[in-house]
């Protein structure tokens, strides 16, 4: 049990203290370092990656400033690392922008809207991920040709969002901010007036489309049967089966190894969900490329059914790196990187998925890696940034600031939180103006490696 806890008053009187100590017009502040390095950042991180599937990184972070930015959660790591800090830290995200948000089924067969992606998740200054989501609005409104005016209304919106969300969580009891959540078609329907024609139908499919979206639909389209079994379909590099990755090996021992990797694996699930799990028989395994990124570290596509070819269960096994955030806000208490990231999904979301897990193995090359284990697709659903309107964004930008608070209220101390933000738009304008500082880095830093590219020091799959 904790000690015993300062009252309200004591809270918020150190979170006027921080406001005196770190004005909130500060946070609007970004000056670059002057000796930053982006690009000797990311072409670092291939030093860990499997080395054909970096192009495939690259190809994807040239597409556009966005999914530059996407990928570039590393030097904006480094960048925050200089930015001003109110000392209250919270379990951060670690990659808040707004394409990681989304939509999946909780254990009670709902969809929610929450967080999706823990990959960099480790405890920080609240601010990193509030500035985070904000710059993400602003470079996805530019590259949508959104006007200026229109993209410092969707940054403003999100951090807004953020503000009075944890101001109204501050006058929640400690349980009630734990139960809090956002039901994806309560969103939806709430969301219907600020929406236009358009963009409720396409929210109404997106619904539509989410429930479709389970390990049924997965079998269908991600297999074939081979002599009356199912097998997930190779389309190099995308997705290689793992018997075609390490012919080598002999595949008898090779799923041995497999199965005893499950097994351990579903010691780290509670018992009810370790009994579920072993209902389940392993059938094929793949790696499969997913995100922006994430493209190089090793991800895992596994098929089980339970039995009869007809109830088919699809996991991903993904590697688990340090967080980016890590050499600037400190390691991680957890030794093992997968459970890294599944404590903190669990503290951040308010329902995880009932298979997330972590194990570790050991590859052909002799080294030890760390991985998490998730359903690869249940109900998930994500918003399509590049076709959002200015009203539109601006609406989801709200719910993102407000899931993003209700993550930090968790795990931080809301009440000063709410007390050092304050009543006043004075924050929401400072993190607009770092968002708009900083997606003109972003622009810069895009542009600087399609230059690098088409100079040969960055190996892409397709020329610049």
């Amino acid at each position: 049990m904790s000690e015993k806890q300062s009252s309200r008053e004591e809270r918020r009187a150190l979170g006027k203290a921080a406001r005196a100590r770190v004005p909130l017009e500060e946070h609007g502040v970004f000056e670059p370092a002057p000796d930053r390095d982006p690009l000797g950042l990311l072409l670092g991180q291939a030093e860990s990656r499997v080395p054909e599937l970096v192009p495939i990184r690259h190809e994807r972070m040239l597409v556009s400033p966005f999914t530059f930015f996407r990928g570039a959660a590393l030097p904006m790591a480094a960048d925050l690392a200089g930015t001003p800090t109110s000392g209250f830290r919270v379990q951060l995200c670690g990659d808040a922008h707004l394409s990681n948000f989304g939509g999946f089924a909780s254990p009670g067969r709902r969809l929610v809207f929450d967080i999706n992606d823990f990959d960099e998740t480790i405890p920080g200054p609240f601010e990193w991920d509030v500035k985070r989501l904000a710059a993400s609005l602003v470079v996805a409104g530019r590259d949508n040709g959104f006007t200026d005016e229109e993209c410092r209304a969707v940054a403003l919106a999100g951090a807004h969002s953020y503000r009075t969300a944890m101001r109204e969580f501050a006058g929640l009891s400690t349980l009630d901010v734990w139960y809090a959540h956002l039901d994806f078609e309560d969103v939806v329907r709430d969301l219907r007036s600020q929406l236009a024609k358009r963009g409720r139908k396409m929210a109404a499919k997106a619904v539509a489309k989410a429930r479709a979206r389970d390990s049924l639909q997965a079998l269908d389209k991600l297999t074939t049967v081979v002599d009356g079994r199912h097998r997930i379909t190779s389309d190099p590099p995308l997705i290689v089966p793992v018997e075609d990755l390490f012919t080598e090996l002999d595949t008898d021992a090779l799923y041995a190894q497999l199965n005893d990797l499950l097994d351990g694996y579903a010691q780290t699930l509670q018992s009810d969900r370790r009994h579920l799990i072993r209902q389940f028989a392993l059938v094929h395994v793949a790696r499969k490329v997913v995100g922006v990124g994430s493209v190089g570290t090793r991800a895992w596509v596994l098929l089980l059914d339970a039995g009869d070819g007809r109830e088919p269960l699809f996991l991903q096994a993904k590697e688990a790196q340090a967080s980016v955030l890590a050499d600037y806000c400190g390691r991680s208490r957890h030794a093992h990187e997968g459970e890294r990231v599944v404590a903190g999904q669990r503290l951040m979301q308010a329902a995880s998925d009932i298979f997330l897990g972590w194990q570790s193995t050991t590859g052909p090359d002799g080294i030890a890696r760390d991985f998490y284990v998730r359903q690869l697709r249940d109900w998930k659903v994500s918003a399509p940034v590049e076709v959002m309107l200015p009203q539109g964004m601006r609406a989801y930008a709200g719910l993102c600031g407000w899931t993003l608070a209700r993550g930090h209220a968790r795990s931080g101390d809301r009440i000063a939180m709410a007390a050092y933000l304050g009543k006043t738009d004075a924050f929401d304008v400072a993190v607009a103006d770092f968002a708009d500082a900083y997606a003109n880095q972003n622009e810069a830093d895009h542009a600087a490696f399609t230059g690098a590219v088409a100079d040969g020091l960055a190996e892409s799959v397709a020329p610049a």
